[in-house]
């Protein structure tokens, strides 16, 4: 590998690239400020336009507080299982320091809520190497796997949906199939058809990400366990408290809570998810039936619950203690990699 990273040859050029490249972040930055600020003020005219801010609030004061109570507890769920899943993930990382890892988990999900642009995915990176003194590069590579994992399971909600909608032999059928890809990745693996690439960034890249992959197929199903009871639980949450706002069929409404979740996939993202949360829950539950004017008040209100509920999980995140971090704790996969001569490690802890 040496010569890989060979340095330029000239040296003044180093100063002039960064500077290229800060300079386009710079205006990369403000362009998402932009956008997400467009479609705050978006929102806040269709809100007026449309609903009214007095009609919009109104229903919040017949909401019950047992189903308040209900909904926060699994959202609160949903957090915990978020927790064990990333305990799970990085192992003997973190053994025995279990509330550091859900602290770092909750006020990972709290940033991505809160935080615009998804800023807040590059908490998940920072605080591992602030906690436990992970790689940067190889929590990154482990929170690729996760939100794989999570886009798996949004899918088979999905489908969920359509069997409520559809019913139908073909739908349970269908989502057997789907769950049977949930080994790809580690049968993919366990090939090491990356070795067959020529070396190079591409195969280092591949090895790298194959390396963070969960170690084996036990490992596996304990996450995607994790994954569908998080999931799970929010999405029942969430399904509960628009069903307050929005009379509509289960499957309406959990269709509209997957619209609102799946924006966090697009390029664009409002500040605190305003606007774009809102609008893809329309884009979901519009086109089934629900008018234009309920599809707006209650994404509206559901985001409400979805901010308030993270405020008060953020919050008591802090309470969390950390504990202290083990010298020599990090996992490091490229160190590993070089020592089996490029090939993927047997067992890697998550990172």
């Amino acid at each position: 590998m040496s010569g890989a990273h060979s340095p330029p040859s000239a040296p003044d050029d180093v100063p002039r690239t960064v500077g290229q490249r800060s300079r386009r972040a710079g205006v990369g930055r403000a362009r998402d400020w932009l956008i997400g600020l467009t479609l705050l003020i978006g929102l806040v005219i269709a809100v007026d336009h449309r609903v009214g801010l007095q009609a919009l609030l109104a229903p919040w004061r017949s909401l019950s507080p047992g189903l308040l109570t209900v909904a926060f507890a699994l959202t609160a769920v949903s957090y915990l299982m978020r927790g064990l899943r990333v305990y799970d993930y990085f192992g003997p990382l973190v053994a025995g320091r279990f509330t550091a890892v859900l602290r770092l988990s909750m006020l990972h999900n709290t940033a991505n809520n809160l935080l615009p642009m998804r800023l807040g995915e590059v908490t998940f990176p920072w605080l591992m190497r602030r906690y436990f003194g992970h790689s940067f590069l190889a929590s990154g590579a482990s929170l690729l796997w996760i939100r794989l994992m999570d886009l798996h399971c949004l899918a088979l909600a999905v489908i969920l949906v359509l069997w409520l909608r559809l019913s139908g032999w073909w739908w349970p059928a269908l989502g057997l199939l789907w769950m049977a890809l949930v080994p790809l990745g580690l049968a993919l693996r366990r090939r090491g058809w990356a070795a067959l690439l020529p070396a190079g960034r591409l195969r280092h890249g591949l090895l790298f990400l194959l390396a963070a992959a969960p170690r084996d197929t036990r490992q596996l199903s304990r996450l995607y366990l994790w994954t569908l009871l998080s999931w799970g639980s929010k999405l029942l949450a969430f399904a509960l408290i628009l069903g307050h706002f929005v009379d509509a069929a289960l499957w309406q409404r959990l269709a509209g809570v997957l619209g609102a979740e799946l924006s966090s996939v697009l390029p664009f993202h409002g500040v605190a998810g305003a606007g774009s949360y809102e609008f893809t829950g329309m884009a979901a539950m519009v086109p089934l039936g629900v008018a234009v004017d309920a599809a707006l008040a209650g994404s509206v209100n559901l985001h409400l619950f979805l901010l308030g509920s993270t405020l008060v999980l953020g919050a008591s995140a802090l309470l969390l203690p950390v504990g202290r971090a083990r010298l020599g704790a990090e996992h490091n996969v490229s160190a590993e990699m070089a020592a089996q001569g490029g090939s993927a490690p047997r067992r890697p802890q998550g990172g």
